[in-house]
């Protein structure tokens, strides 16, 4: 059996390269504030993946996307072990454009700071007067810069992003900036609606994209998963507070009054696979066992 090693780590994926694809494993590994935590949150991966393939298949006539199988049929040897069972995504090879692709539907997290601030989300001015937790007039983009890990993505507005690609890729940071905007609100648009009629809001996601070899657009990484997204109850949801949530919402939120050291205490992890495994079950209609 031929071993594979990781061509590439983030904080909570491994990337393998396999030839003509790669290997996507989302890990048990959780992140917050831009930090790998101590613990391990079992079969949070497998939630990542199936439901990343849920949202691929719902949105292909939107945008192409970057899967190929999630059948380990279809992978390495390697990659049948038990321990990648569930986890891993066959994919195209892509080159991702450096920017991530933030919708807002709601009023929240640092979206909310910034509108205290300056009355402004993403250098676009907003009404006054909204609240916390508001529903925008409507869906808003605001783009950030891709960090390495150890570092913190950068808020730009729309019209630095064209910069920002254009340095990358000269000639098309217009095109490409204007394609990432317009295809992330669609997506945004259709996902939400969905969601709302399954009981959840999608208050705020974020997207990523890149080009197959022939110049194609695609949707690559992951797509509307606990880990990229705030996920609200919508019958528990009320203007004027942070929300109860289905994602890791519920862990940054213990983390930021307990003294921790990176580390959460077992009933915490098991609160928040409890929390991303009802996310899956409300969106996709499926029972996954981990």
């Amino acid at each position: 059996m031929e071993i594979f090693s990781p061509v590439k780590e983030g904080k909570v994926r491994e990337i393998y390269d396999v030839g003509d694809s790669l290997i996507m494993v989302a890990t048990d590994r959780i992140s917050c504030f831009d930090v790998i935590l101590h613990n391990i949150v079992k079969g949070k991966g497998t939630v990542l993946t199936q439901m990343s393939r849920f949202w691929f298949e719902f949105t292909k006539d939107i945008v192409p996307n970057h899967m190929l199988s999630v059948d380990p049929a279809d992978m390495p040897e390697y990659f049948r072990q038990p321990g990648f069972a569930g986890k891993s995504m066959k994919c195209r090879k892509l080159t991702m454009l450096p920017v991530e692709c933030i919708v807002r539907g709601y009023l929240s997290g640092s979206g909310w700071t910034s509108y205290r601030e300056t009355g402004e989300v993403g250098g676009v001015r907003l009404p006054s007067g909204l609240q916390e937790s508001q529903k925008l007039p409507a869906p808003l983009y605001s783009p950030s810069t891709k960090a390495e890990i150890g570092d913190h993505d950068e808020n730009i507005t729309f019209e630095q992003s064209i910069d920002y690609l254009e340095k990358r890729f000269p000639g098309k940071g217009r095109l490409y900036a204007e394609k990432l905007r317009d295809t992330s609100l669609a997506l945004y648009e259709k996902c939400a609606a969905y969601a709302l009629a399954r009981g959840i809001i999608i208050a705020d996601t974020k997207f990523e994209f890149g080009l197959d070899d022939e110049g194609n657009f695609l949707i690559g990484d992951e797509m509307l998963t606990p880990d990229s997204s705030r996920f609200w109850p919508a019958a528990e949801y009320e203007v004027g507070h942070g929300q109860p949530s289905f994602d890791k919402q519920f862990a940054r939120d213990w983390l930021k009054s307990h003294d921790h050291n990176w580390t959460m205490p077992e009933d915490i992890v098991e609160k928040t696979i409890a929390k991303y495994l009802q996310a899956y079950e409300l969106l996709t209609g499926e029972t996954l066992t981990v």
